[in-house]
């Protein structure tokens, strides 16, 4: 058994083994599983935490009745923030990494694209319509948005954290980018289950985050 600093840390590698046993005979789950975890606790990391991880995964749990393969939902959540750096192509290092991963592990060949493409569907959180695995894996990300007011607020807080090698105005123009495109598609939430809990307060939390990076101009 590895050790860890937290109990909760190894409750999520337990959960690690036992998701990977339904798959896969191979004696190399616990290392990798070991590997994945040490990635999520890299020191520079703010919010795409194990924290975070642990979150993602309890919103699979929570809409795992949406998802037509849920066990390649709960893989591409321990998989979408493995390689993280805040750079374009943090998702596709992922991918690539769950892929390389899940084959030494000798897991399916149809489950291990259907997670590489459920993680690079994480670059942007616009899954097509009826892509039920891609909903549920999105909308689990995005759950956050949805936090009470304080929570929100040092989720926000975090997130520029990690975004602290780019100059404000940048960080700025391009998170109110993505927020923006959030409001202004068919629904922050695609799932039945999160556009019924968490739509009202997400729209509420990105708004007001978008009216403090762009105040409307003085009257």
């Amino acid at each position: 058994m590895t050790d860890f600093d937290r109990s909760d840390d190894q409750e999520l590698f337990v959960a690690w083994q036992a998701l990977i046993e339904k798959h896969s005979v191979s004696p190399r789950a616990a290392e990798i599983g070991a590997s994945l975890l040490a990635a999520w606790g890299q020191p520079h990391r703010r919010y795409h935490t194990i924290d975070h991880l642990r979150d993602v995964l309890a919103h699979v749990d929570e809409m795992a009745a949406h998802a037509l393969d849920p066990d390649a939902v709960r893989l591409a959540a321990w998989y979408h923030d493995a390689v993280y750096r805040g750079v374009p192509d943090d998702e596709e290092h992922s991918a690539q990494r769950a892929e390389k991963d899940l084959t030494t592990l000798q897991l399916a060949p149809g489950l291990v694209g259907e997670v590489a493409r459920l993680v690079r569907l994480t670059a942007a959180h616009n899954p097509t319509p009826g892509d039920r695995n891609g909903e549920t894996l999105c909308d689990a990300d995005l759950a956050i948005l949805a936090a009470p007011a304080d929570r929100y607020a040092a989720y926000r807080a975090a997130v520029h954290d990690e975004y602290a090698y780019l100059p404000h105005d940048t960080f700025r123009s391009g998170r109110a980018t993505v927020l923006q495109a959030l409001l202004d598609g068919p629904a922050v939430y695609r799932t039945p289950h999160a556009r019924q809990r968490w739509e009202t307060q997400a729209r509420i939390n990105i708004r007001a985050e978008l009216h403090q990076l762009c105040p409307p101009p003085a009257s």
